[in-house]
């Protein structure tokens, strides 16, 4: 039986482990990772990634800053950008409801979530700059969100809709200087883009 009183607290964390459980319950570790497995099953938790939990409740009123947390930890290392960081500076008025863009180093890879879907996009490490940590959340300036945008729309590997963009929000002269590093095939759209 579910000591509910017990793993209310676990509302306190983002996610929870089996050692979690394991400590505040008082049982040994592999009791508690039966118990992940089982309440997984039943639908009182849901499974993140490997040994990474989460209460179906909490997870069902997850504000926008503890999805894009999630996002971040759900692929090490990767920060949001694209259409996501796009919305929520207000750049774009695209929004993309349940659905959450990130630049990753690893692998591009699309996880789905208990009706969310995380979307991993891969780029080279020369290009893996010009993000932040606020509130702790990894996430692209607008500018940079925007040339990621362009850089893998360049190479047809994202679709955006360039006119769904308020151009004015963004500082052309920051772009100026991050897309220097990029092929000339980027930079040729940016131009066009931004009559730069």
């Amino acid at each position: 039986m579910m000591n509910y009183n017990k793993l209310s607290k676990l509302n306190d964390k983002l996610y929870f482990t089996a050692e979690d459980i394991s400590e505040l319950l008082g049982i040994k570790y592999n009791s508690a990772l039966v118990m992940c497995t089982r309440y997984v099953k039943n639908g009182s938790f849901i499974r993140l990634k490997n040994n990474f939990y989460i209460l179906t409740q909490t997870w069902k009123e997850l504000s926008q800053e503890k999805l894009f947390k999630t996002a971040n930890i759900l692929q090490v290392p990767s920060y949001i950008s694209l259409n996501t960081a796009l919305s929520y500076y207000g750049v774009t008025t695209q929004v993309q409801r349940d659905y959450f863009e990130s630049i990753s180093l690893k692998r591009q890879t699309e996880r789905e979530i208990a009706g969310k879907t995380f979307n991993y996009y891969k780029i080279a490490g020369t290009f893996y700059t010009d993000f932040v940590k606020q509130n702790d959340i990894f996430i692209a300036s607008k500018e940079k969100a925007f040339i990621d945008a362009v850089y893998l729309y360049s190479f047809g590997k994202y679709r955006i809709d360039f006119n769904a963009l308020d151009y004015k929000k963004l500082d052309i002269s920051r772009i100026k200087k991050i897309i220097n590093r990029y092929s000339d095939k980027t930079k040729r759209i940016m131009k066009k883009l931004c009559k730069i």
